[in-house]
């Protein structure tokens, strides 16, 4: 009798323990490499409207058209972004060569100067014309830059979320960056990178970032992209909010957009 307790407990104990691994998060790595994934798409063309907001409310509107395709079989991203209006910033483009095993390359073409430049790493962490977007959120960094810890679950949108903790390795990348830890809320079900927050060397929150209005991009259902995101300055109540008006999944975008020539092209 006392044996078959032993044995009827023994079971329940590997029932528990089975159960537990099975709903044990994944690494916080593995989270950060799907959310990547599901967001790559093949290529696409979009028109989006950059709305940046002062303390006071007071507002300025860009207009931006964009296109993206993926090369070395998924390795490298290549985008090019160019402002369409309004007249003081139309003509003004970024490329941006997004590689997964290292350092992005950007590239900023003034038409005023008639002159491309290359964005070097500590302009980075800089306004992204002007708004509370930086340089580097119009890429997305390589994975081994940052150590990654999941710290718990949360609700963002109403949608079920990974909270990953993502720390920089070294300070250089930190001042690339422009934040010292970051927290990010990952789907559960679909990855998509539904919210972030960053704060800054003395631990403090100082910008807010929140994806929503998800679209499945692909006939496949297993790509993602979030329609509107709003970039929040906590410290000094400036905000942007970026919405993508309209987009085409294209696998056959052309090459010759991703070209410094294609760029300075007015």
């Amino acid at each position: 009798m006392r044996f078959s307790k032993r044995i009827s407990i023994a079971i329940i104990l590997g029932v528990v323990g089975s159960a537990f691994l099975n709903f044990a998060p994944p690494e916080g790595r593995e989270i950060m490499q799907k959310s990547r994934d599901v967001s790559k798409l093949e290529g696409m063309e979009a028109i989006s409207t950059l709305r940046i907001y002062d303390a006071k409310g007071r507002e300025r509107v860009r207009q931006t058209s964009m296109a993206s395709k993926l090369f070395e079989n998924g390795a490298t991203e290549k985008r090019i972004i160019r402002f369409l209006s309004p007249a003081e910033v139309k003509g003004t483009g970024m490329l941006i060569y997004d590689y997964d095993e290292r350092n992005d390359d950007m590239w900023i073409y003034m038409p005023a100067l008639r002159k491309t430049r290359r964005i070097i790493s500590n302009e980075k962490s800089k306004s992204f014309m002007g708004s509370e977007f930086s340089n580097a959120d119009m890429s997305a960094p390589s994975l081994d830059d940052f150590d990654y810890t999941v710290t718990g679950s949360g609700v963002s949108g109403g949608t079920d979320c990974w909270i990953v903790e993502v720390i920089p390795v070294n300070e250089d990348i930190m001042d690339r960056m422009g934040y010292d830890r970051q927290l990010a809320w990952i789907g559960k079900q679909d990855f998509v990178f539904r919210k972030a927050e960053y704060y800054d060397e003395d631990g403090e929150l100082f910008k807010q970032m929140i994806s929503s209005d998800v679209r499945q991009m692909d006939k496949s259902g297993k790509k993602y992209i979030a329609t509107r995101m709003e970039m929040s300055n906590m410290q000094n109540g400036r905000k942007s909010v970026m919405t993508i008006d309209e987009i085409q999944y294209n696998p056959d975008v052309k090459e010759e957009y991703f070209t410094l020539g294609y760029l300075e092209r007015l």
